[in-house]
């Protein structure tokens, strides 16, 4: 059910499935993944999805990708909002509810966390954790300070549909019985 411009392009090994739409210009290299069976994928114009990206839409938490962006190789987006000329490097993580602003930069294994909102013109440096609305920037050793912080983001909530205190064989169950193969990140 994916709509494609034509004038966007998709690499032999790259899987489309569900709700995916690219538009002018898009280009989707080797073996990346754009799953919109849980929720919609859109691609604006010009945008790059490099080797080996995963992208996910989630109910209720569309993925959208705005103009001229890059999606450096084996980054993972999910349910997210991207404006237009965003920089997301190589391994990055963006979770559901996240807002990127327009030319922001998620240098390479950067997080931008659950429901947290990257304002415009900011760069998450390499290997760094943005989160909050406006989202604060940490370094991975500044556990204690970014945890005070994700706690209100309610991962599980936003991600998964349960309270945190939910036993991780609960939740696999419940995501079992959901989805046989639910995305993840």
């Amino acid at each position: 059910m994916a709509t494609i411009h034509p004038t966007a392009r998709v690499a032999p090994s790259a899987v489309l499935s569900g709700d995916v739409t690219l538009g002018p210009g898009a280009r989707v290299s080797a073996g990346a993944v754009l799953d919109g069976s849980r929720g919609p994928v859109v691609l604006g114009e010009d945008v790059l999805v490099m080797e080996h990206a995963v992208l996910r839409g989630r109910a209720g938490h569309p993925l959208s990708i705005g103009a001229a962006v890059l999606i450096g190789p084996h980054g993972n987006l999910t349910g997210a909002r991207i404006e237009d000329e965003v920089f997301v490097a190589t391994g990055v993580c963006v979770f559901a509810g996240a807002v990127a602003g327009a030319r922001s930069e998620l240098r390479i294994h950067s997080v931008l966390q659950v429901n947290s909102v990257l304002p415009p013109d900011t760069v998450v440096p390499i290997g760094w954790i943005a989160a909050g609305d406006p989202a604060r920037l940490f370094p991975p050793d500044r556990h204690d300070e970014l945890w005070a912080v994700q706690r209100e983001l309610d991962f599980p909530g936003t991600m998964y549909g349960v309270p945190r205190d939910t036993p991780m064989r609960e939740l696999m169950r419940r995501l079992r019985e959901a989805d046989p193969a639910p995305g993840v990140c």
